[in-house]
């Protein structure tokens, strides 16, 4: 029985434990009952989360204490662009993931351009934080965030940084060397929202452009006429693919059984055609 025992070089073991071994080549490994598995595996859930979120509040402290006068001509300018509060600003890029390309804007040589979306997102809460009276369903929530421009759909509103040489951008050249501006997708109307941008705000400010580096003459300068003329051109090309996709145009259905009811011969056809 079960029950017996045999002595092995001193070792007391059981019929049970000899087969436990047996079948799995290594002492046997006590088994817990299913219910201490799962509480113990929401304890490590939870001490995980609680190491993440303790790590998190670190990386944004540390982020928080490299914030500058760079950093805060950007804050201003979303802040006031999208018509939040300069500390929401400051809280969301400090928690962003993205936050390295801030300081990559910034380098000497950088990224030509810094992105930011304003727009709805869909946040999936896990189960295990669902309170008994919460939905697991996708809850939308407009959200700022850093963006590279080719990961996520645009769908709400874009704001953008350019910079205007290749120099490091400094606290006191900031405002000289970055320039911020606006456009707006919502309803993903991405055509719509570019032509707004650039025959509303580009095109004026171009025209109204006294100072064009070397070129003595400004406006008067063929180079420069040229140059206003294919960006006229380029929007009004953009504003008629725009309309085409949104069948501004549309070819009358014929009924075309009139004109092939009676065809009998090859010379029928031809006068069909």
């Amino acid at each position: 029985t079960e029950s017996k025992c045999r002595i092995h070089g001193g070792n007391l073991k059981t019929r049970s434990t000899e087969l436990g071994s047996a079948v799995t080549g290594s002492p046997l490994t006590t088994v817990l009952p299913a219910s201490s598995t799962v509480k113990k595996s929401i304890v490590l859930s939870s001490e995980s989360r609680k190491k993440r979120a303790k790590q998190a509040k670190v990386t944004k402290e540390e982020r928080r204490a490299q914030i500058d006068g760079r950093h805060r001509y950007l804050i201003s300018r979303l802040a006031d662009g999208i018509d939040l509060s300069e500390q929401q600003v400051e809280e969301t890029i400090i928690s962003d993931d993205k936050f390295h390309l801030i300081e990559q804007f910034f380098a000497p040589s950088g990224l030509k351009k810094l992105l930011f979306f304003y727009q709805d997102v869909s946040q999936q809460k896990s189960n295990a934080s669902l309170r008994p009276d919460e939905s697991t369903n996708n809850l939308p929530q407009k959200k700022l965030f850093i963006t590279t421009g080719s990961t996520e759909d645009f769908t709400g509103t874009c704001a953008f940084f350019l910079r205007t040489s290749d120099g490091v951008i400094t606290a006191s050249n900031v405002s000289q060397e970055v320039n911020f501006g606006m456009f707006d997708c919502n309803n993903g109307n991405i055509l719509q929202g570019l032509e707004f941008f650039l025959s509303q705000i580009m095109i004026p400010a171009l025209k109204s452009q006294q100072n064009w580096g070397a070129v003595k003459e400004g406006l008067k300068n063929s180079q420069i006429q040229q140059f206003l003329y294919a960006v006229d051109k380029f929007v009004g090309t953009l504003s008629s693919t725009r309309q085409n996709i949104e069948d501004k145009i549309q070819l009358t259905k014929v009924d075309i059984d009139i004109y092939v009811r009676n065809l009998q011969n090859p010379s029928d056809y031809i006068t069909a055609g």
